[in-house]
């Protein structure tokens, strides 16, 4: 599958999600730097596939895309000072599973995506391909958000030198 069609693969999928439950809440939260929680989970989505095509791995399209646009469906914004969030890299990945099988009927495969993406943070690692590429693809673009993010509030002190 050619990247534009995983884009578009992944934008109906999305829109399908925010037409059916509360996705559309997560472009309200913001997750690294100035990346909002539904744009990191939709590059997450994408370079999910991206890996698996690079890989030849053969996986369950449908579940990874799923399950790496529900990975941080936790629905607050961790950045607020709240002792309830002191834990969020530790607690996130069952908030985001509650709150999307209450939402939607999820496939044991799509459980264990969103429950395992914080491997090795959480202990128990994912127990399917489609679960290590969404862990995967979220450190990935995880650092990259944060990488860019500071890295462009930089450029104008820079360029002033």
């Amino acid at each position: 599958m050619q990247v534009l069609e995983l884009e578009m693969l992944v934008e109906r999928a999305a829109a399908e999600l925010e037409s059916e439950g509360r996705f559309a809440m997560t472009r309200r939260f913001v997750q690294h730097g100035g990346v909002t929680v539904y744009e990191h989970c939709v590059r997450v989505a994408v370079l999910s596939c991206r890996l698996a095509a690079a890989l030849g791995w053969e996986v369950d399209l449908g579940a990874l895309v799923r399950g790496a646009l529900l990975h941080d469906y936790f629905l607050y914004d961790w950045h607020e000072k709240d002792d309830s969030h002191r834990l969020h890299g530790f607690t996130h990945p069952r908030a985001a599973l509650n709150n999307a099988c209450a939402d939607w009927e999820l496939s044991p495969r799509e459980r264990n995506i969103i429950l395992r993406h914080m491997f090795p943070l959480t202990p128990v690692p994912p127990a399917c391909r489609e679960g290590w590429l969404v862990c995967m693809a979220d450190k990935i673009c995880a650092v990259h958000e944060m990488i860019y993010t500071r890295t462009r509030r930089l450029r104008p002190a820079l360029a002033r030198r």
